[in-house]
């Protein structure tokens, strides 16, 4: 009797002890990401940091709060990121009365780089740099470009991991901003 209950049991502790592996790993995986919680209807407090700007300063991310932001990470040599560009200087200039912004985060670029990136597309809204990358860490970035949108409370309503076209923003950011004024 003693040998049949004793490989049992061991057996049942073994699976029991399997069961809450698999729960344990089940229960870290995406349940946390930013893209996870938006796609549950939540929104996540966005990371702040104090990062330098590119005219001399800082900026971060409180600095706006009450306005939503677009925050766009880009990096100079990245092709959709240049494809992009143009779209975020007419957005800008379409949201910037309205209680919005942008703000360009360049990843991995030199002062000069970011620099010569905002002069060649004419970008006027404030970029700053992601010096060693912890920011984009922060909000999961994985590929260039991507953008969050950030609630005037400080929380992120959405994010597209990728180019942006038109739509998305008419979409996503449109609807967040003050009414135009007549």
């Amino acid at each position: 009797m003693r040998r049949i209950v004793l490989p049992g049991l061991v057996a049942v502790l073994a699976l029991g002890l399997v069961g809450l592996l698999i729960f344990g790993v089940l229960q870290t995986t995406d349940d946390t990401s930013i893209d996870q919680a938006l796609a549950q209807g939540k929104h996540p407090q966005a990371h702040d940091a104090t990062l330098p700007l590119l005219g001399g300063g800082t900026r971060k991310l409180a600095d706006f709060r009450g306005k939503v932001v677009v925050v766009n990470f880009f990096a100079h040599w990245c092709d959709p990121c240049r494809a992009e560009a143009p779209l975020l200087s007419r957005t800008q200039k379409a949201i910037e009365g309205r209680g919005g912004t942008l703000l360009g985060v360049a990843w991995n670029d030199t002062t000069e780089e970011a620099r010569d990136f905002a002069r060649r597309y004419a970008l006027a809204y404030p970029i700053v740099r992601d010096v060693d990358g912890a920011f984009a860490r922060a909000y999961g970035v994985q590929a260039m470009p991507e953008t969050f949108v950030i609630d005037g409370r400080g929380r992120i309503a959405a994010l597209r991991r990728g180019e942006l076209d038109a739509r998305w923003i008419d979409q996503h950011v449109v609807p967040l901003l003050a009414p135009k004024a007549s």
